[in-house]
């Protein structure tokens, strides 16, 4: 299956399932007249009321760490200063594509959200941060059609992967480089210019829209996640980038891996990198493995933006994981020196074991630097390199071993660092 489709029982309201027909999207997003038709933009509530609704039934930030909403929102609503609120639609994830799809055609949704959450915040400007040229032409239109009651600006950013961490969003919108700094502070203490900054995801300010607009489906709206789905299940590459059966799904919380692998064409996968590569390589057991905070982590996973990216028979767990590696070391912002000798020695002792020149301390060199180098960095891209090669020494450690002294055909090839393999386009 390649494009857009929902889970979700029949009558719920969600984001890929509009509350309209399909001619919603006609044209290539919503415009204000059909938004408001479908309850947009509704009279802004007490925000107390909204902020207590949302802690109840348990929203969570959908950027990739999955931290409570209402306890950001409470954090910013309560620092000294007026407080400034910031759609972050910057993806740096290749293998996720959800925010870019959101802005292109739901910009009212995400604005009606960031609306939303200044009232509850008591805001006194707004912000969309984004690096994708159609998202922006969408926002802009939106923002032309229905003028917001606070000030919001368009912010444009070069796209990276570091580029949507935080602390990177409010160096950019304040005039510097995107890229993170060092914490403390954290941008509920200052962020842009100084003020008390909500710096939030644009799913989840879409979610927060629909939940006012639709109080009564609020937990199934809380419970819902947009994941986009790649792999080379049917090799047929579209735009050069991860091929096979590509996807954007919106599935309810709870949703088994092997569901969504069998609709989207991944049916016979091996394994699968949960959410985008902050979540690692999973082997067996992950058919039985929910889309679901509490219990990934548990299993020592993580879902992240929502990005799986499935492995066939084909593909070499080996191969993945160094070609994951390079990347992020081509990524590292070179700000932190231990990210920098970090992601590097990573990526090149994985390469080692893909060319069969690994010694016989090398699986044990990678095992003890995935465990040292974990929140050493300024943001999350470290700790995303260490947890690809803790989790291939894990579940793969056979595949490792094999790969001693020979070269497989997967592994033959220099592993690019441009992320090709996990890159999907927008749908």
């Amino acid at each position: 299956m390649t494009g857009v489709f929902s889970l979700l029982p029949e009558g719920r309201p969600g984001l890929l399932a509009p509350l309209l027909s399909g001619a919603w999207l006609a044209g290539g997003g919503e415009d204000h007249a059909r938004y408001l038709a479908a309850g947009g933009y509704a009279p802004l509530p007490a925000p107390g009321r909204l902020l207590d609704r949302i802690a109840a039934v348990g929203l969570r930030g959908r950027g990739g760490a999955g931290f409570p909403a209402a306890v950001k929102l409470r954090a910013v609503r309560d620092a000294p200063g007026l407080p400034v609120v910031v759609a972050n639609g910057e993806e740096g994830e290749p293998g996720s594509v959800k925010d870019r799809w959101l802005l292109r055609h739901r910009p009212h949704t995400v604005l009606d959200g960031l609306r939303l959450v200044a009232a509850m915040t008591g805001a006194g400007r707004g912000c969309v941060y984004l690096s994708d040229a159609p998202a922006e032409r969408a926002v802009r239109r939106a923002l032309a059609e229905r003028p917001p009651e606070l000030r919001v600006d368009v912010v444009r950013a070069e796209h990276a992967y570091v580029a949507g961490e935080e602390t990177a969003v409010v160096r950019r919108i304040d005039g510097g480089p995107a890229l993170p700094v060092a914490k403390p502070p954290r941008p509920f203490e200052s962020g842009v210019g100084g003020a008390p900054t909500l710096v939030a995801n644009v799913e989840t300010l879409a979610r927060i829209a629909l939940t006012h607009s639709r109080p009564e489906a609020a937990r199934a709206i809380a419970g819902s996640h947009l994941v986009t789905v790649s792999g080379a299940g049917t090799r047929a590459d579209v735009g050069g980038g991860a091929g096979g059966a590509l996807a954007l799904a919106e599935v309810p919380a709870g949703t088994h891996l092997k569901v969504l692998a069998d609709l989207c064409g991944h049916g016979s996968a091996e394994a699968v990198l949960l959410g985008g590569m902050f979540g690692g390589l999973h082997g067996t057991g992950w058919t039985d493995l929910p889309l679901d905070h509490d219990r990934l982590s548990a299993a020592g996973a993580a879902l992240g933006c929502g990005a799986l990216h499935f492995l066939h028979p084909r593909d070499c767990p080996v191969a993945v994981a160094t070609e994951a590696a390079a990347y992020l070391a081509a990524q590292s912002a070179r700000q932190c020196g231990v990210c920098v000798s970090g992601t590097g020695a990573l990526a090149a002792t994985l390469t080692t074991v893909a060319r069969g020149e690994a010694g016989d301390d090398t699986a044990d060199r990678l095992r003890r630097w995935s465990r040292q180098l974990p929140g050493r960095g300024a943001c999350g891209l470290l700790d995303a390199a260490a947890r690809v090669v803790a989790t291939l020494l894990t579940h793969f450690p056979d595949r490792v071993d094999a790969h001693r002294g020979s070269v497989c055909p997967a592994c033959a090839d220099p592993a690019p660092a441009d992320g090709r393999r996990f890159t999907v386009p927008v749908p």
